[in-house]
């Protein structure tokens, strides 16, 4: 998409936001090698002591620094922006704000006065292109995205997500077809698919060795972490925002049980930290919704969709006091996470899954975690991955990690879901199991299961695109 840009014959303003880790620097760094010449400048952290005069004095020093410009002053944003504009008239530029959220939140003329610029100066170069990047998605969406003063200027905007499955299948290069899927898996469900945390996997060491060094180990990247992300992501507020995520590691939860789980009113104030975990990519929330209109329900569930979140809330943070004293053991039953890990990375890789089953984008109507509330004429049933498709056909889907390979025991619990799931008539049902350590042959036998699929398929190209 960014490639279709660079030959445009008008300027283009694009904004690109994700999670911190996810990628937006290293993309926006290969999208400038495109260019005859790549300016970028980074918002300093909002650490206790940085102002906005730091700021503009950072954005002046980075600009000298990438210019033959010196002695800029920095008094004002306005001056800042003309000497950017001064050096970026002709010729094919990008320009690169990355970490704008940190950049100009502290001085409340900043975006006013971006887009003076950018409406006098920089969109008089026809061949430039002006990226606004950012780790706090919900902070761009209200102050850019939605701002009237942006209306009509943004081309392109860009959210990144994790890396697929079968691009993660790659980071264990050239030894990634000797290593078993149950293996990467592990792996896979600390890291998801954010490519920091894949780039720092060892190939040659095993998986509980590559946990124990990202993880248990007080150097460790992952380790260390948590911390960065809260404080830098969402500064003064992070403990609020660490509560939420706390709560929603054991498990999903509707907005009134996280409410009563951190001791909290129900507010606007609380629902727009909800809010802000989903935009930045931490949380996901989980419409339920009626079969028979196929319509979406006022009923939500709240997700923990990253994995390394929970996985640190769970078993890295309880072991930090003997981490920091050189204890590096793996904790006891850390293992057991698995099945939640599993079904996020599932969800996460939901088109990989439609194409397996033969479904086209275009023949679903929803799909989504499933669940509905008990009532005197129904049972409470919650189901993994539910597609319902516009041919009446809804897939039953169930993620199902286990250490061994699964028997005949998961019919009986598929029948019970099924027939509890309550569908209008004339609905065909197929039901779908994943898994990941293989099924016993009893099991297929049946030929319950319209398709059973293995987690090593996820790993394969061909199943990730159309």
């Amino acid at each position: 998409m960014l490639k279709e840009l660079q030959d445009s014959k008008i300027a283009r303003l694009v904004v690109l936001r994700g999670r911190r880790r996810i990628g937006k620097s290293r993309l926006a760094e290969k999208f400038g090698e495109l260019f005859d010449q790549h300016l970028t400048f980074v918002g300093l952290p909002p650490e206790e002591g940085v102002t906005a005069e730091i700021q503009r004095r950072h954005f002046a020093n980075e600009l000298e620094k990438q210019t033959s410009q010196f002695a800029l002053r920095f008094d004002d944003w306005d001056f800042l922006f003309d000497a950017l504009s001064r050096v970026t008239r002709q010729g094919k530029v990008l320009i690169v704000l990355d970490e704008i959220n940190w950049m100009g939140s502290l001085d409340p003329a900043f975006l006013g006065k971006l887009k003076t610029a950018w409406d006098l100066y920089f969109k008089k170069n026809p061949r430039l292109v002006l990226l606004l990047s950012g780790s706090l998605s919900a902070w761009i969406e209200k102050h850019i995205l939605c701002s009237t003063g942006f209306f009509g200027r943004i081309t392109l905007d860009i959210v990144l997500t994790e890396l697929p499955l079968f691009q993660c299948n790659h980071f264990w290069q050239p030894i990634e077809k000797s290593i078993s899927a149950s293996e990467k898996l592990k792996v896979l469900s600390i890291t998801g698919g954010i490519p920091l945390y894949l780039e720092s996997i060892n190939p040659k060491l095993s998986a509980e060795e590559n946990i124990r060094r990202l993880c248990f180990r007080k150097e460790g990247l992952l380790f260390l972490e948590f911390d960065r992300i809260f404080s830098d992501v969402f500064g003064t507020r992070s403990p609020v925002y660490k509560k939420i995520v706390e709560t929603l590691a054991q498990g999903p939860a509707d907005q009134v049980a996280i409410l009563q789980s951190i001791k909290a009113e129900k507010s606007g104030v609380y629902s727009g930290y909800l809010e802000d975990l989903v935009k930045t990519g931490y949380l996901a929330r989980d419409y339920t919704w009626s079969l028979k209109s196929g319509k979406f329900s006022k009923l939500s569930r709240y997700r923990l969709c990253d994995n390394y979140l929970r996985f640190y809330l769970r078993y890295i943070e309880p072991n930090k006091p003997g981490i920091q004293q050189n204890r590096d053991l793996l904790p006891i039953g850390w293992t057991a996470i698995m099945g939640l890990q599993f079904e996020n990375l599932v969800l996460n890789n939901r088109h990989a899954i439609q194409r397996l089953l033969g479904i086209q984008p275009a023949e679903i109507k929803i799909d989504n975690p499933y669940f509905q509330r008990p009532t005197k004429k129904r049972s409470g049933l919650q189901i993994d991955y539910l597609i319902q498709t516009r041919f009446n056909t809804l897939y039953v889907c169930e993620i199902k990690f286990h250490r061994d390979r699964i028997g005949l025991e998961i019919i009986k619990e598929m029948r019970q879901k099924i027939k509890a799931l309550g569908f209008p008539h004339g609905y065909s049902v197929r039901p779908v199991l994943i898994h990941v350590n293989g099924v016993t042959e009893e099991l297929e036998e049946q030929e319950f299961f319209s398709h059973i699929i293995d987690f090593s398929q996820l790993l394969i190209q061909d199943a990730g695109l159309y």
